[in-house]
C-alpha cells in the first residue's frame, strides 16, 4: 500500500480551489456557511469549481447545523440536492447523520446511497459526536462506496482526540476499520510526526490553509507548506 499521504482541503468557491490544487492538494470537499461546519454548496459553485480544477472533488451532503438530518421534508431536501450534483457531474461526496441517542441514522444514511449509487463518500465529523464509535464502524462497514471517516478522533479536536486517533489507526484493516482514516479538526502541523509514525495517511485542513481568517481564500503557499510535512 501507498505511504503516499492524501491531502484535502476545503474549497469555498473556484479561487480557493485553484489555490489549493496549485499548492498541492490532492482533493477538495466542497462546502458552503463555515458558520455552521459546512453546509451543501450552491450547484453553480460545484460546477464552477469542477471546470477549474482536475483533482478529485467530495461534495457536503448537510442542508443544516449539526449532525441530525431534520424530519422527513429535511431529508427529502438532502436526496434532491443529491440528485441535482449527481445529473451536474459530481461523483464523490461527504455525509453523515445521527439521532436523537448518537446512533447512526441509517434511514437517510441509506436513502442518500440510493441516489448516489455506488459514488465514494466520506463519513464526516459526526462520528465524533457519536454514543460509540466502535459500534457505528461496524454498522455502517457494508455500506457501497464508504471509504473514508473524517474525524479528530474527539468533538473537541485533535489534541483531545489523539489517543483515539492512533487507537484507530493501529485497527485499521480490521472490520469496521478499513476505511481511510481523514484526520481533520484543530489538526496542526505539529501533529503531522505523531500521526505519520502510526500510519494515518489522510489529512484535512480548512482554516489552516486560510492565515487571514476565513474571510481570506485559501493560500497556495499554505497549502504547499502541508504537502511538504507529509511528504517529508
Amino acid at each position: 500500500m501507498s505511504n503516499h499521504a492524501l491531502l484535502e482541503v476545503i474549497a469555498l468557491d473556484a479561487q480557493d480551489a485553484v489555490a489549493a490544487q496549485s499548492g498541492g492538494a490532492d482533493r477538495l470537499e466542497l462546502v458552503t456557511d463555515m458558520a455552521a461546519d459546512g453546509l451543501t454548496p450552491a450547484l453553480g459553485t460545484f460546477t464552477a469549481i469542477r471546470s477549474a480544477v482536475d483533482i478529485p472533488l467530495r461534495v457536503m451532503l448537510r442542508l443544516t447545523d449539526g449532525f441530525a438530518a431534520g424530519g422527513p421534508a429535511d431529508a427529502d431536501a438532502l436526496v434532491r440536492a443529491a440528485e441535482q450534483l449527481r445529473e451536474a457531474g459530481a461523483d464523490e461526496f461527504v455525509l453523515g447523520f445521527l439521532d436523537d441517542h448518537g446512533h447512526p441514522d441509517l434511514v437517510t444514511v441509506e436513502r442518500l446511497l440510493a441516489v448516489l449509487d455506488g459514488c465514494r463518500w466520506t463519513f464526516h465529523r459526526a462520528i465524533d459526536n457519536a454514543a460509540d464509535r466502535d459500534a457505528l464502524r461496524k454498522q455502517l462497514a457494508d455500506l457501497p462506496g464508504l471509504d473514508t471517516y473524517l474525524t479528530a478522533g474527539s468533538a473537541s479536536g485533535v489534541d483531545d482526540g489523539m489517543p483515539t486517533l492512533l487507537a484507530e489507526a493501529a485497527r485499521q484493516g480490521e472490520p469496521g476499520y478499513e476505511p481511510l482514516i481523514l484526520v481533520g479538526g484543530g489538526l496542526r502541523l505539529e501533529h503531522v510526526p505523531r500521526l505519520r509514525a502510526a500510519g494515518v495517511t489522510g489529512f484535512h485542513i480548512g482554516g489552516a490553509a486560510r492565515p487571514q481568517g476565513w474571510a481570506a481564500p485559501v493560500s497556495p503557499a499554505a497549502v504547499r507548506e502541508w504537502r511538504e510535512a507529509l511528504d517529508g
